[in-house]
This record gives structure tokens, sequence and C-alpha cells, in this order.
């Protein structure tokens, strides 16, 4: 056992992909890299840095002397300072030129650009194959008549597989969010303490080419297209909100897929995965409790309240900068995507083995089909010559009779008592054939079909994790 505190976001529900992304080493190891960038851009554009001092910062990425860094940080209280340090006592030769015409934020938040376009391509993979897993689904139970509610009550039939593709909706909603805000990050560049770029136009003799294309150059290096066209001494925190909305939104998502499934579970007509040696319960031994929709439940409430941290820090964000945000930060976005990883990697899991009890499904069906299909066997009554008026008030008697003995838990027979009226003009088989479930789910098999295939369309473009470059 650890005497200290860890998150259990780290010890429980985090991938270890997600872990690393976040890590310190992968943190200030991605300061190094942009420092060992920013010194080749300016070599290669004839500041006074050296091929020689540029191999050297690049031949000491890693490993990192937090040692040396921490002593530091105690003396000066400046942990980039700490970092430039500790980065000089490992590449000597090149002490004198890291961090040249650089404020920290050109390390701190390109770094943190960098992580959160990284983790969002990650979280991307995930969403998509969930989307894959209720695609299939969906297709499998297209056709199979299941109890729609409304307001939870029973209402018309719909199909096992037209409900998936309604939490499949919801997810692609959030996976053209998430697009669109994966499509949007710029890179900040190296632009000085308040974003005008001065100390460059020192070091460049006003030649303002050459700062466009040093920033040009240090984005591409780490596979951005683009840059904030301006800046305070910061990227806009407005992106911060985006991404915590986005997560928020998956984590939405989510929690209504896993309650919807705590529901049907609890009626036995939908199970999530559970393993042949799980323990449902310490006392009760028979339980098959939904406890990974329960916790992605619980995960995506603190990813919600989570998304709250970004628009007030965004919203205060004094003139060119404060450091306010920075402790919030630190905590708030990390915390959020380890949080969404740990929803998808439960949602993977839950999605690839959900469970159908079919005959559970079809008792439901049949017990509110009678219900369902007054409508449908007043037309029916009417054009076998019954009087619709008469008809419609001897299916309501039926029905309201039919119904307090059901809510009574005594025994009932909609169709019995229907077929005993001889005026309502038809027999019991006559009723049943017009009972088939197939007759009232609509388009739900052809809707269901026509979805998934864009979804997967939509799918299509994803990248594996393990494919994503850091």
């Amino acid at each position: 056992m650890k005497p200290s505190y860890e998150s259990p976001l780290a010890s429980r529900y985090a991938s270890k992909y997600m872990l690393h992304l976040f890590s310190p080493d992968m943190r200030f190891e991605t300061w190094r890299r942009l420092w060992v960038s920013l010194a080749r851009a300016q070599h290669e554009l004839g500041l006074p840095v050296t091929q020689a001092q540029v191999d050297e910062l690049a031949a000491h990425i890693s490993p990192i002397d937090y040692d040396v860094v921490s002593a530091r940080e105690k003396e000066v209280r400046h942990d980039v300072m700490a970092h430039i340090y500790a980065f000089g006592k490992d590449a000597p030769g090149a002490a004198g030129i890291i961090h040249l015409g650089a404020t920290s934020c050109y390390v701190t938040d390109n770094a943190d650009l960098i992580l959160y376009r990284d983790a969002l391509c990650h979280l991307r993979a995930e969403l998509t194959a969930v989307m894959e897993n209720l695609c299939d689904f969906a297709e499998r139970y297209a056709a199979m008549p299941c109890l729609g509610y409304t307001h939870y009550q029973p209402a018309q039939l719909v199909t096992v597989g037209k409900r998936a593709a309604l939490w499949l909706q919801d997810l692609r909603l959030d996976l053209e969010e998430l697009d669109d805000v994966l499509s949007t990050i710029r890179f900040l560049g190296c632009r000085g303490t308040t974003g005008t770029e001065a100390s460059f136009l020192a070091l460049f003799d006003g030649d303002t080419a050459k700062i466009d294309e040093m920033n040009r150059r240090i984005a591409a290096d780490f596979r951005f297209d683009r840059l904030y066209d301006v800046c305070g001494q910061t990227y806009p925190r407005k992106l911060d909100s985006r991404i915590l909305n986005v997560l928020s939104s998956i984590a939405q998502s989510c929690y209504r897929f896993a309650n919807d499934v705590r529901l049907l579970q609890h009626d036995r007509q939908l199970e999530e995965p559970f393993e042949t040696s799980q323990i449902g319960s310490s006392a009760m031994p028979y339980k098959r409790n939904p406890m990974r929709c329960e916790r992605i439940c619980s995960l995506a409430r603190f990813v919600m309240a989570d998304a709250a941290n970004a628009p007030m820090t965004a919203s205060t964000q004094w003139l060119e900068r404060t450091l306010d945000d920075s402790a919030n930060r630190r905590i708030s976005l990390p915390e959020g995507f380890l949080a969404a990883d740990g929803i998808l990697r439960l949602m993977q899991n839950v999605t690839k083995g959900l469970h159908v009890n079919e005959k559970i499904v079809e008792k439901f069906v049949l017990d509110y089909l009678p219900f369902i299909a007054t409508e449908n066997l007043m037309m029916a009554a009417v054009r076998r010559g019954g009087d619709r008026q008469q008809v419609h008030e001897i299916i309501r008697e039926a029905s309201m009779d039919a119904t307090a003995k059901m809510k009574n838990g005594e025994r009932w027979d909609l169709i019995a008592a229907l077929a005993a009226r001889r005026e309502f003009g038809m027999t019991a088989d006559e009723i049943r054939a017009e009972l088939d479930p197939a007759r009232y789910i609509g388009r739900c098999a052809e809707q269901t079909a026509a979805f998934t295939a864009k979804c997967r369309a939509l799918c299509a473009g994803s990248a594996a994790a393990e494919d994503i470059t850091l």
C-alpha cells in the first residue's frame, strides 16, 4: 500500500497511454523538445546559435535530473527557470542559448497544446471504437421489436437496434464536435512576454519575415500548420473551454447510455457484461449489479462538473495574462482527460459485451401489444362492419378493466375480453392476426441501417491511438 494519496484516475480508471501522456516525463521532455526546436530554427535563420549547440541539446532531451530541478526551483521559485538550469547542466555547451528570446509560456503553453491535441486524438480513437461496437449491436437487433417508453411509461413499439441508434446519435454529435475542436487548435509559437514579438524584432534586426518563418518551422516540428494570429502571453483560454466542453459532451452521452442500460437491466431486458467469477454483492450472492454502467455515470458526473472550470478561467484573464489560471489548469485539464479516458474504456467494454435477454424483451412486447394495437383493432373491427363509436367504447371498457387487473396482480386477457363482445365482430384468432409486433415498429430497421452506415463512414477516418506520434 502506498503511503501517500494517489488519484483513483491514475490507479483505477485511466489508460497507460493517457497516464504517460500527462506524466512529468512527457511534459518536461516536450519542453526540452521545444527548446531544441527553437534553437534549430534560430540557427537556420542566422542567429548566433551553432549546429553543435542544437545537437547537444537534442542529445539531452532525456533523462531529466529531477533532483537538480527540485533544488533549483526551491531556490528561485520558478519552475521553467529551474528546468532551463537543469537542461543547461546536461548540455553545458548550449546553456547560454536555451530559451533565447522566449518567455515561460513558450514551453508551458505550446506543450499543453501538443498534449491536449494528442489526448483528443486518443479519445477520438476510443470514441469511434465505442461507436463501431454500437453499430454492430444496432444492426444485429435492428428489426427486433421491444417496448418503447416515453416518460418511462410504456408507449409504442420500437426496436432494440433503433434504441441503440439513439445512443449512437449522441456519440456521433460528440465526434463531430471533437473533430471541430481538433480542426481549430492552433500553435502559440514563440511570441514574447505580451505577444508582440518585440524580443525577436531585436534579435532579427527587424526582419519580420524571419520571425514568421521561425514560428512556422517550430509549429511544423510538432505537426501544427497554423498559429494563433494574435495573442497575449498565452494561447486563448477559450480553447480550454472548448476542450472541457467536448469532454463534458462525451460524458453526457455516455451517462445517458449507461443510465438507460441500468433501467433496462432492472427489468432484465438488457445486461452489461458479467464475468463468470464476478461478485455482484458481498451480502447477496445472487446479485448482478450494473457496476460498469454505474461507474460510467459516476465518472461522467465528475467530467460534467469539471467543465465549469475552464469558462471561469477564460472569463477572468486579465489583459495580456494573469497567473491564477495555472493551478486550476494543472488539475482540471489533465483530470478531465483522464476521466473521459476512463469512461470511454468502460464504454468499449460494455458496448462490446451488451447482452439482450430476448425472451424477456418479447414478453414485455406481448404484454403491452394488445393495448398498443387498440387503434389498429378498432379500424379492423370497423372494416368488418362495426360501428366506430361503439367499437371505441368496447375497447375503452375492456382496456380499463385489463389495466386495473394488471395493476392488482390479477390474471387478465384483453384479447379474450374483446372477442367475447359479439358487437365487436372479431374472433380471438382474428384479433391475434392483427398483433404481429413487426407491424408496429414503423421504419425502425430502415432508419437504423441507414444511420449506422453513416456512422461507420464517419468513424473510418479515425487513427488508432497507437499510431499517434508524440
